[in-house]
């Protein structure tokens, strides 16, 4: 049985929403989306944020807001793909509950978000460029945190869910 917090971390595109709620569901836990969280708490998208606050703005909401919800007990958690920016935030998630990144490969992540006009750093003439200077530098962090690692994209999400149940059970958390 998987017990304590689940908080999934990785890029934007790589499923955390997705696979949270379900691995939540599966888990009989509540389920919190950290972007969703902030817009709920300033009534404003994140677009918005960033527009009139920038990133730098967005972040400092972003940790206050991960740095509340990791102090609940039993959820599972899906952050925004730049949380783990913060040495703070890193620090909160390694050390109150098991940290799951679902990574992705550059293309499939484009694939997946090029359409979405709701993420602010994908809005440049050059998303594809973008998201592969996003890995570059926030992989080592993701990794710095991760408890596992799960590839996603190449099989179904009820199979991404029993994949991480499964790896945090043989891992003994």
């Amino acid at each position: 049985m998987v017990s304590g917090n689940l908080f999934l971390v990785g890029p934007m595109g790589a499923g955390k929403s997705t696979v949270g709620r379900q691995l939540a569901k599966a888990l009989g836990r509540d389920f919190y989306d950290s972007d969703k969280e902030i817009e709920k708490r300033t009534g404003v998208s994140i677009s918005w944020i960033f527009e009139m606050e920038g990133e730098a703005g967005f972040r400092a909401r972003e940790q206050k807001v991960i740095d509340d919800l990791t102090q609940l007990k039993d959820i599972v958690l899906a952050t925004g793909g730049g949380a783990i920016l913060s040495d703070d935030t890193r620090r909160a998630l390694r050390s109150r509950g098991n940290v799951v990144y679902l990574s992705a490969s550059a293309e499939q992540l484009y694939r997946r978000t090029s359409k979405d006009k709701s993420r602010p750093l994908l809005q440049t003439d050059e998303p594809k460029l973008q998201i592969a200077k996003l890995l570059e530098e926030r992989t080592p962090l993701y990794q710095s945190v991760a408890d596992i690692e799960l590839r996603t994209g190449e099989q179904s999400i009820s199979h991404a869910v029993s994949e991480v149940i499964k790896q945090l059970e043989n891992s003994g958390q």
